[in-house]
């Protein structure tokens, strides 16, 4: 039997670098592809996070008919929704929680950071009205304490349904000008159905997407003998989201442009020091923030810069969050929180985003996370007068051109402009 001879042609060199780019372009992508898995395979179920946090505290859940959407409530901890699940039990968790601290089952000097994707704050933070410092005390990380009421106080479960719980606290509290606050705090948490959701998104699909949202509505009450004054200090309902961050995570904040002689400044990005350029782009109409968790930074806009919305994108595992708020028009007189003596103890920022990191080199950050923030506007209650503060908070995971679609009319830019961003 005979075996038959080829002829071999000379090859030329450019052929083989062409193949060997190929090869390593594809093993280049292999290595991204398995590096995205492997930060996929790491995000935690929200049924790795019940079983947690039912082992340490008290959960109300609020599930809707299908059972995937879901939230977690923890009255012990100011009525917080510790997390949040658009998939049911073996979807994504959303919220960031600090199990070192319920492990440690101790209680810490100047706060409490057991997470959750919102917790009931209230403001200001800083100043001559502040509620975190003494009177006479100087503004430092020392001297800065987390009132007990928003850091470990639970709050009282008033009535409760399958997709509704309602909390009430009656309190007192002292500001740094000495000032004592009275006061009835409720606070309702509502898992919203889809309807609702495409009622507040204006949005009339949602197939193809696994969503999840929710709100809060809360109230304070005047419930002393005294007006709360400007003179004597305001208070402000103050909402804040830890939310697990990745690291292709970007903030988006829509923002009302125009001349900075008659809006002020964009964004004030100087609560712990100037964010670098490479962290922070300011373009028209919208700021993009980066929620990496790897470097300790945060922003906030003014009344006459912030929009009722802000969001994020995480594109490592393709979640799109939106938070929207009941900003009352006209309003300019928001609390202050900047650690100093203030000339202006009400030109406070509305929202605010914050991006955890180590404090200082060596460090360890807390956790590293992200936050998304609003607050009320300065609480200037006669007696028995209430004001109310109502948030939305929704997560939409699935199809991109879906999400981008939405991203567009509701943040003003397309997920490819908030991955290109930086």
């Amino acid at each position: 039997m005979s075996i038959p001879i080829f002829k071999i042609k000379k090859i030329p060199i450019f052929y083989f670098l062409f193949i060997g780019m190929l090869f390593f372009e594809c093993k280049t992508n292999q290595k991204k592809k398995a590096n995205t898995m492997n930060e996929k395979s790491t995000v935690t179920t929200y049924q790795n996070d019940i079983d947690f946090l039912k082992n340490h505290t008290q959960i109300i859940e609020l599930a809707g008919e299908d059972g995937n959407a879901r939230i977690a409530v923890a009255p012990a901890l100011q009525g917080r929704i510790m997390t949040s699940s658009a998939s049911g039990n073996a979807g994504s968790s959303y919220g960031w929680i600090n199990r070192a601290l319920f492990i440690a089952k101790d209680t810490l000097e100047h706060i409490n950071a057991y997470g959750g994707e919102e917790r009931f704050w209230l403001g200001p933070e800083g100043g001559q009205y502040s509620i975190f410092f003494k009177k006479g005390a100087d503004f430092t990380l020392k001297n800065w304490q987390t009132p007990r009421l928003i850091d470990l106080a639970p709050f009282n479960v008033k009535t409760k349904t399958s997709n509704k719980v309602v909390f009430t606290k009656n309190a007192a509290i002292t500001n740094y000008a000495g000032f004592q606050f009275d006061m009835n705090i409720e606070r309702e948490v509502s898992l919203l159905t889809n309807q609702e959701i495409r009622t507040e998104l204006g949005i009339n699909n949602l197939e193809g997407l696994h969503t999840v949202g929710y709100s809060t509505k809360n109230t304070l009450t005047n419930s002393g003998k005294k007006d709360w004054k400007k003179e004597t200090g305001l208070l402000s309902i103050w909402l804040l989201g830890m939310f697990n961050h990745s690291p292709t995570t970007t903030i988006v904040v829509p923002y009302v442009s125009g001349d900075e002689s008659e809006l002020g400044i964009a964004v004030n990005d100087t609560y712990f020091g100037k964010v670098p350029s490479d962290r922070l782009v300011v373009k028209e109409n919208v700021i993009f923030f980066k929620g990496d968790g790897k470097y300790r930074s945060k922003i906030g806009l003014s009344p006459l810069r912030a929009k009722d919305i802000l969001g994020s994108y995480d594109a490592t595992n393709n979640v799109l969050t939106l938070v929207t708020y009941n900003k009352p028009k006209g309003v300019t007189e928001y609390v202050n929180s900047m650690w100093e003596i203030q000339e202006q103890p009400y030109a406070g920022d509305v929202v605010n985003s914050y991006n955890d990191g180590a404090p200082a080199p060596g460090e360890k950050p807390l956790g590293p996370f992200y936050e998304l923030e609003t607050s009320s506007p300065a609480l200037e209650l006669e007696v028995g007068e209430s004001a109310t503060h109502i948030q939305y908070t929704f997560h939409i995971e699935g199809n991109k051109e879906k999400l981008s679609a939405i991203s567009e009319k509701m943040l003003g830019v397309s997920l490819e402009e908030i991955h290109n961003a930086f």
